[in-house]
């Protein structure tokens, strides 16, 4: 007999090895967290604690070199993970299509959701203090278990219905954008900073 494991939902970890491009981009999501009046109004008017460029600001590479920089060192890794996936691209690449900024203060968090439109999203964490919350991916299957039980504590993470990443400064995951997740609450103190943002095809 045999058991083999069918349609694999992949996750992608590395980790970015320039400090001072992280730190840039930490000084550069507090600018625009304070100088950013309507991703401010925004915020307040969706229910964030905190701040987001992502309905205000939509060239943040070309705004600031920063972002540029990120936005290089992201189209290698999602080359990677598109590699990883076995997708056939028909010789094109996937491309940047937004990125935003995150300034989180103490009690944010962000509900389930998805990336609709998108082919991979992902996330860089920026400033991540103590508390500030893992976020949470979901099996996408779990809406059809129906009866099923719950899986054993010792069961892998590829069994389980929700798996957390606890992220820190520098961390990139990314993922298929129809995968649900959601941030946790921010337990911590301080700001949790990070950068998000979509490829298409």
């Amino acid at each position: 007999m045999s058991v083999r494991s069918l349609f694999a939902t992949r996750l992608y970890q590395a980790q970015l090895a320039d400090d001072v491009l992280v730190a840039e981009l930490a000084t550069s999501c507090r600018a625009l967290a304070n100088d950013d009046r309507a991703g401010r109004a925004w915020s307040r008017a969706h229910g964030y604690r905190g701040y987001t460029s992502y309905a205000s600001l939509g060239d943040l590479p070309q705004r600031d070199p920063a972002f540029a920089d990120l936005a290089k060192l992201l189209n290698r890794h999602v080359a990677a993970f598109a590699d990883a996936c076995a997708y056939d691209l028909a010789g094109r690449k996937l491309k940047l299509d937004s990125l935003w900024a995150n300034v989180m203060q103490p009690g944010a968090t962000h509900s389930g959701h998805i990336h609709p439109h998108s082919v991979v999203s992902g996330t860089v964490y920026v400033a991540v203090p103590p508390g500030a919350g893992a976020i949470r991916f979901e099996d996408p299957r779990l809406a059809l278990m129906m009866a099923a039980p719950l899986p054993r504590a010792d069961a892998g993470d590829d069994q389980q219905r929700f798996v957390h990443v606890e992220p820190a400064p520098g961390t990139v995951l990314l993922w298929e954008s129809w995968l649900r997740h959601e941030v946790m609450p921010h337990a911590g103190k301080g700001e949790r900073i990070s950068v998000s943002f979509n490829y298409r095809w």
